[in-house]
C-alpha cells in the first residue's frame, strides 16, 4: 500500500537540504544523460513528493506544527527561556526573522518548487520519450505540487518570487517578489490544470500521489482564503468573494461518493486502519529505520513522557512543551469522545511523581512507535472529508446558503463526538466546532485568518492563557503578524531584492 511513498522518502535520504539560498534542485537529476525514459521522469517526480520527508531532521508536517499550530490558540507555549522557535513564534515576537525554521522553510519550498520546474522544462524539452498520458501526468503531478508549495509560502509570507523555470542561483538572485495576486494567478492555473488533468484515483501501490479530488480539494481552499477580508495589505486573504467556486469543487469531491464520515473518531489516525475512507490525502511514512519514517509526533510530546514511554529520546523539552491551551480544552463539552484520542492529560515521570502532559497524543501509537523519534510509521492527513464537509459549510453560512446543510454536517460531526445536535448553527459556532474537530492537525490558524477572525480571537485568547502569569510573554497581536518575516539571510545576500514584511526587525 505504501511502496510508492516509500520510494519518495528514500530518495530524499539521498539529498540534503541547504541553508542558503539556492532555488536549483537538490538532487542532481537535471544533468547530462538524465531524462532519457519514463523510469527517469518517473524518479525526478518522486524527488518533488521527497520534500515533504525527514530532512535536517524536520519533516514537512512539523513545519505545520510550528508555524500553523504553534501560531494558533490551540497551543501555549511562551516559554520559560524562550529559546526554542516555537516559543518565540506563539509569542509573536517581531524579531522572528533569524529563526532556523523561518528560513528552513523558505529554502526546503523553493528548492522543492525548483525541482517541480525543472521536471516542466525537460517535459517540454525531452518529453516525446514518454507517452501522451505519461507526459500529461507527469506534467500534471509536477504543477500540483507547484501550487501547493506555493500556497502554504503565500499564506506564510505574502508576495513570492515567481518562478516558473529552472533557475541557477545567480538567475534567481534578479527575480523580486510578486504580489499575492500575482502568485495565486499561477496557483490557480496549476490546480486547474491538474483537477482536469490528474484520475481520481490509483492502484493501492501509488496512494498518495496527487489525484483530480486532492487538487480540488486544495483550489477549493485557494478560493475560500482569497476570499477573506483583507485585513493584512499582504496577506493571503484578497476579499475575492469565490465562495460558489469552492463550493462547486467540493460538490464534486462530495457527490465522487469516494469519501466518507468513518464512525469512529480515533479510527481516523489508527496506524492500522490508514488509507480509510475519510481521508482525501495524507503524507505517508513508514518504519522500519530505513529513512521512510516520519517526524511531526515527536513534535508534540513531552520529553519527561518519552523518557518513560519510549525507547528513545525525544520530544519538547520542560523549557518549551508545546501545552494545548487552556482555552481550547474548556471548549470541549463534557462527553466528547474526541478529548481522550487528542489530548494527554497527565503521566508519571521517570521519578514516579504524576506531572501535567496536555500535549496532543492523537498521532501516537506506543505499540507501533519505531527506532527512534524520526520513525513514526503514522500517516499524516493533509485533506479529510469531514474537512471538506464543514468546508463548504462554511462557504454556504458566508454566502446565506442552504442552512440546513450547515446544521446536518456539523451534527454529524457532533454526533460521532457522542454530543447532543444544534440548530440554527452560524459561522462562529462552525469555527469552534472544526477547532475541536482538527485539534492537533494545524488547520485553527488558516481558519481565523481567512474568516477574519485572527486578530481579535488571538488578543482574547492571550488575555485568558496569560491572565495570571506574573510574567507574561506573548505580544499583542495585530494584523503585521498575519504573515511572517522574509527570513533575515534572503534579505541579506542580495541587498535591496526583497523588503522586510512590514512590523518585523
Amino acid at each position: 500500500m505504501k511502496r510508492y511513498i516509500y520510494i519518495l522518502m528514500i530518495s530524499l535520504a539521498l539529498v540534503s537540504c541547504e541553508d542558503d539560498l539556492n532555488l536549483s534542485p537538490i538532487s542532481q537529476a537535471g544533468s547530462i544523460g538524465f531524462y532519457n525514459n519514463f523510469d527517469d521522469f518517473q524518479q525526478a517526480v518522486n524527488g518533488i513528493y521527497a520534500a515533504f520527508g525527514v530532512s535536517s531532521n524536520i519533516d514537512y508536517p512539523s513545519l505545520y506544527v510550528v508555524l500553523n499550530e504553534c501560531r494558533s490558540d490551540n497551543i501555549y507555549s511562551p516559554g520559560q527561556s524562550g529559546v526554542r522557535d516555537w516559543n518565540a513564534i506563539n509569542n509573536f515576537e517581531n524579531s522572528i526573522a533569524t529563526l532556523g525554521t523561518i528560513n528552513h522553510v523558505w529554502n526546503r519550498s523553493f528548492n522543492a518548487i525548483m525541482r517541480a520546474n525543472t521536471v516542466l522544462d525537460r517535459l517540454a524539452e525531452k518529453g516525446d520519450v514518454l507517452s501522451a498520458a505519461q507526459r500529461t501526468q507527469f506534467e500534471a503531478e509536477a504543477r500540483f505540487l507547484r501550487a501547493f508549495l506555493y500556497f502554504d509560502l503565500v499564506k506564510w509570507f505574502g508576495p513570492l518570487p515567481k518562478i516558473e523555470t529552472f533557475l541557477t542561483p545567480t538567475e534567481a538572485l534578479e527575480v523580486e517578489r510578486s504580489s499575492v495576486s500575482e502568485i495565486y494567478d499561477l496557483i490557480i492555473s496549476d490546480l486547474t490544470f491538474a483537477a482536469d488533468q490528474l484520475p481520481d484515483s490509483y492502484s493501492a501501490g501509488s496512494v498518495g500521489r496527487a489525484t483530480s479530488h486532492i487538487a480540488k480539494g486544495v483550489l477549493a481552499r485557494v478560493y475560500i482564503t482569497r476570499s477573506g477580508p483583507q485585513l493584512h495589505p499582504d496577506g493571503p486573504c484578497l476579499n475575492s468573494g469565490e465562495y460558489a467556486q469552492a463550493i462547486s469543487l467540493l460538490d464534486e469531491i462530495i457527490n465522487s461518493n469516494s469519501f466518507s464520515m468513518v464512525d469512529d473518531y480515533a479510527s481516523i489516525f489508527a496506524y492500522d486502519n490508514e488509507n480509510n475512507p475519510e481521508i482525501v490525502w495524507a503524507f505517508s511514512f513508514i518504519t522500519g529505520g530505513v529513512g521512510a519514517g516520519g517526524y511531526f509526533p515527536t513534535e508534540y510530546y513531552d520529553e519527561g513522557w518519552a523518557r518513560v514511554n519510549l525507547p528513545f529520546a525525544g520530544g519538547n523539552p520542560g523549557d518549551g512543551s508545546k501545552k494545548v491551551s487552556d482555552e481550547l480544552i474548556d471548549s470541549y463539552e463534557d462527553g466528547d469522545l474526541r478529548i481522550e484520542p487528542t489530548i494527554q492529560f497527565e503521566y508519571v515521570s521517570d521519578q514516579g511523581d504524576t506531572l501535567l502532559g496536555r500535549f496532543y497524543d492523537k498521532f501516537m501509537d506506543l505499540a507501533k512507535a519505531g527506532g527512534d523519534r524520526f520513525d513514526w510509521s503514522i500517516d499524516y492527513p493533509v485533506l479529510r472529508y469531514t474537512d471538506v464537509m464543514m468546508l463548504k459549510a462554511e462557504c454556504l453560512l458566508q454566502t446565506g446558503g442552504d442552512q440546513n446543510f450547515v446544521d446536518q454536517v456539523v451534527n454529524a460531526v457532533r454526533s460521532r463526538a457522542g454530543l447532543d445536535p444544534i440548530s440554527g448553527v452560524t459561522l462562529d459556532q462552525l469555527l469552534e466546532e472544526r477547532r475541536r474537530e482538527f485539534a492537533g492537525e494545524n488547520l485553527r490558524w488558516d481558519d481565523l485568518v481567512r474568516t477574519g477572525r485572527v486578530v481579535d480571537v488571538m488578543n482574547a485568547w492571550r488575555a485568558v492563557e496569560e491572565a495570571d502569569q506574573m510574567d507574561p510573554k506573548i505580544q499583542q497581536i495585530t494584523s503585521d503578524y498575519i504573515i511572517y518575516p522574509i527570513p533575515s539571510n534572503q534579505l541579506d545576500i542580495k541587498a535591496g531584492l526583497y523588503s522586510q514584511n512590514q512590523g518585523y526587525n
